[in-house]
């Protein structure tokens, strides 16, 4: 494999099974209790729920000071999004007219260490690139872009987009060490999830790097394109908690959704501990020098060699598993995700 200063997010997500191992008033005498306020609906949920009503009449949604902006192209649009709370905003270009402009992307940009998504709060498609893109390459990438006006918007970033592998306590297979990111099941059989381009590099995993603790077999990977892959326990002695390592302590997983743009999150790894950022972009599509992946979340939360393959999510809710990215927890830097939801639909498993 490749190697690259930054390496493989070891995140050790559920792997607290690893590293633990176990781990009108009434009168006043009879009062009625006053009623809870009803919660606020999951502005994830509601930004998924209208994304499949408005389709390509939309560019996206996004948070704004905690409320939940869903761009839109029409009246009737506007309409929808307001009947369901959130507000709307109208734009120029629509979710169509965005598609265009990233299938034009995708087709004249080939150089590895770009980046792309659109960014539903300025209505354009963001192309990114790293400092491995340089002269003809650069002027290329430009090139392309300026055929599409202002829908597109260029910017450059510190350091090399590359996929986080290596790094801290985790799982380890043929020399390699990536990190645990959800444990999942099927009925009564347990796997876990990590980042694919880890389960590419070997199929038995364990949890030492001496190989004397099996934990189970890789039964699927998929990378590039996608950069997800699960492992089947065969280790019975091993206790699987549904949680995510906080260092110290665990946090329960209950669900799985796709996040808002402007959303907080969290990533745990064992290399920089528990670290917060915001999700920024969704649909990303990153060309590393090993391969393209597409429709990644990419987020402001850092990440360094030893946090991959490993959780991302908030409160109860998983939302991805570490991918890839540029920078550190020093000066900070970009960090992509591979959505959990596709992996868990593309192998018949959930998170408990």
């Amino acid at each position: 494999m490749r190697k690259s200063t930054l390496r493989p997010a070891t995140v050790i997500g559920a792997s607290a099974a690893i590293a633990a191992a176990a781990l009108t008033a009434l009168p006043a005498a009879h009062a009625a209790a006053p009623q809870a306020a009803p919660a606020a609906p999951d502005p994830s949920a509601v930004a998924a729920r209208l994304a499949k009503q408005l389709g390509k009449r939309s560019a996206g949604a996004y948070l704004d000071r905690g409320k939940l902006v869903v761009t839109v192209s029409d009246a009737a649009g506007a309409r929808q999004v307001r009947a369901a709370g959130a507000t709307p905003r109208t734009v120029a270009r629509d979710g169509a007219d965005l598609a265009k402009v990233t299938a034009a992307i995708d087709k004249g940009v080939k150089s590895s260490g770009t980046a792309w998504a659109v960014d539903p709060a300025t209505d354009q498609v963001v192309l990114s690139y790293d400092s491995t893109v340089t002269g003809k390459k650069l002027t290329a990438l430009r090139a392309v872009a300026a055929k599409q006006g202002k829908a597109v918007r260029v910017e450059r970033v510190a350091g090399r987009f590359a996929p986080l592998i290596a790094g801290g306590q985790a799982i380890y297979t043929g020399g390699a060490r990536c990190s645990l990111g959800f444990n999942v099941r099927s009925g009564t059989t347990y796997y876990f999830l990590t980042a694919g381009h880890c389960t590419n590099i070997g199929a038995t995993w364990y949890a030492d790097s001496s190989g004397s603790t099996v934990l189970g077999t890789r039964a699927g990977t998929s990378f590039p394109g996608n950069d997800y892959g699960i492992v089947r326990y065969t280790n019975t002695s091993i206790t699987k908690t549904g949680g995510v390592y906080t260092y110290p302590g665990t946090q329960d997983i209950t669900s799985a959704a796709d996040p808002v743009v402007g959303q907080t999150v969290r990533r745990s790894g064992s290399t920089t501990g528990v670290h917060s950022g915001t999700v920024t972009a969704l649909n990303q599509t990153v060309r590393y020098s090993e391969g393209t992946v597409y429709g990644l979340i990419r987020t402001t939360v850092c990440a360094e060699p030893g946090d991959s393959g490993g959780s991302l999510y908030n409160g109860t809710t998983a939302y991805g598993l570490t991918s890839g990215g540029n920078g550190n927890c020093s000066s900070g830097g970009t960090t992509f995700f591979q959505p959990v939801t596709e992996a868990l639909a593309a192998y018949g498993v959930s998170v408990y």
